[in-house]
């Protein structure tokens, strides 16, 4: 299992990476005429991200970051030291500051205590920066279901996201223990969201697992919301299932929000496929990698 959490963990910061050099480009077509198939890491083609650097995180990437150093901090999952630690690498950002990041920012100045503090932002990107609570609750799904979604509530205190950050964490839950991604996506939604918003926007990515990813991710929506990314982060999975590579692409290649959907189908398949599904180039230009492993158990 270990080697399949450090692919989880490791290939949610490839994902959100690789996404940088056309993060938020939604004219596809720009992305055709200007760099082809995209396929490693690229210097920003955006002013979001200015000053950032090929193989450097997004502003995801960098609290999901800043998420790793608390828990091989403080044992288990500490939101007070997690935050303390976001507060921090805000400070002084010369990075892209989101919707999210600035409420929570301002809810904070105002005073507001940290369990309800964050904003009322329906993003995905709050939910997808979780992989590495899996290095800290490898054995305790409940421990790790309540850590997801706190962490993801201090910036994105809204009903549906927090959902998806449980979703997530029992679905690769599942996968570590030895299911295949789909088995584990059905049984997650037949145990826990039946009913729910979350099974209606499982079922729309699932339903289009064999069509043409570029125009399903635009007829989804290519834009941040939940409503918009998690169908396409389920078409992704479904079907992806045993290519990692090829997943991870073909999300770029998509546009929009490509960051938010990339992590999670990395976590995902990474914890099915293991290290060895990676690309070593991938692998050697991810600005992190040492820093990341090191914080690695």
């Amino acid at each position: 299992m270990k080697d399949k959490i450090k692919a989880a963990v490791l290939g949610s910061f490839i994902a959100d990476a690789l996404a940088l050099g056309v993060h938020w480009v939604y004219n596809t077509r720009v992305i055709d005429k200007k760099f082809g198939r995209v396929d490693g890491y690229l210097d920003p083609l955006t002013s979001y991200h200015k000053g950032k650097r090929a193989g450097e995180q997004t502003h995801y990437g960098d609290q999901m970051q800043v998420l790793m150093e608390s828990i091989a901090t403080v044992p288990g999952f500490d939101l007070e030291d997690f935050s303390m630690r976001w507060q921090t690498l805000f400070e002084s950002y010369t990075g892209y500051l989101d919707g999210a990041t600035k409420d929570t920012l301002h809810n904070l100045s105002a005073g507001k205590d940290i369990n309800a503090c964050g904003s009322a932002s329906d993003d995905l990107a709050g939910a997808s920066r979780i992989a590495p609570l899996f290095s800290v609750y490898p054995d305790n799904l409940e421990n790790l279901v309540a850590a997801a979604r706190r962490q993801t509530a201090f910036t994105h205190n809204n009903t549906d996201v927090t959902a998806v950050a449980e979703f997530l964490a029992r679905t690769t839950a599942a996968v570590l223990a030895g299911a295949n991604p789909l088995e584990a996506v059905d049984s997650v939604v037949d145990g826990h969201f039946k009913g729910n918003v979350i099974e209606m926007l499982v079922m729309d990515g699932l339903d289009s697992q064999e069509m043409d990813t570029r125009q399903e991710i635009a007829d989804f929506g290519q834009a941040c919301s939940v409503e918009a990314a998690l169908p396409g982060v389920i078409h992704l999975i479904a079907r992806y299932t045993d290519h990692f590579k090829e997943a991870l692409v073909e999300n770029i290649m998509a546009g929009g929000d490509s960051a938010a959907r990339g992590m999670p189908v990395a976590m995902v398949l990474g914890a099915h496929l293991g290290m060895g599904a990676i690309p070593g180039s991938w692998l050697e230009g991810l600005a992190s990698r040492e820093h990341v492993e090191q914080l690695l158990p």
